[in-house]
């Protein structure tokens, strides 16, 4: 269906009168037109399919060891991602970082990007939305393990209530063999190496 960008211009309007405030005054006359486009791109994820992306596989079953599947982990760091909190539809924001164990089959890495958009382009909660990808990729790739970090901050935490302004939350989704802490040890240290890890992901670990 996409989005109703004529009735959130309709709804911000009304939000405008609710709060007491005019919009007709020249500095909110095209703030619900603006809302209607603010709002189609936070949400455009809903109703996309988040495995269309894993769709096109790479296989590394062919070289000179074809019966050999991958040792180690794909792994993806610093993925910056955007969503909007479904509690107050505030904001959050961070880094994802993603590893995946193959099995004969590998995708490229955009594709892994791209999941993180579509599900992170809808109203969410940071502890789904990491499961959410992992589960994608679990259930459409022909991975061993998956291990999906995410570490991000809230508006809800950083501008109302308690305004902590330093605070970010970190969650881990682990399927197959990362399940295991053991198993998952030298991604957590990998991920928390190096500039892409945003606001410190390693030590919160």
């Amino acid at each position: 269906m996409g989005v109703d960008r004529e009735r959130i211009a309709s709804l911000t309007r009304e939000l405008l009168l609710a709060i007491g405030e005019d919009p007709e005054r020249p500095g909110l006359k095209q703030t619900p037109a603006r809302m209607a486009e603010l709002y189609a791109e936070f949400f455009a994820g809903v109703g996309e399919d988040p495995a269309a992306p894993l769709a096109r596989t790479i296989s590394v079953s062919h070289g000179p060891a074809p019966d050999t599947l991958p040792s180690g982990a794909v792994l993806l760091r610093g993925i910056r991602f955007r969503s909007v909190c479904e509690h107050h539809l505030l904001p959050f924001a961070g880094h994802a970082h993603i590893a995946y164990l193959p099995g004969e089959q590998v995708v490229g890495l955009g594709a892994l990007v791209k999941v993180v958009e579509i599900l992170a382009s809808r109203p969410q909660v940071q502890e789904r939305l990491g499961e959410q990808i992992a589960d994608a990729i679990a259930s459409h790739l022909d991975a061993r393990g998956v291990l999906v970090v995410m570490d991000a901050v809230h508006g809800c935490v950083t501008m109302r209530g308690g305004r902590q302004t330093e605070a970010s939350t970190l969650t881990i989704a682990a399927r197959g063999v990362y399940t295991d802490p053991v198993a998952r040890a030298e991604l957590i240290a990998l991920i928390g190496m190096g500039p892409s890890t945003g606001s410190g992901t390693g030590t919160s670990a």
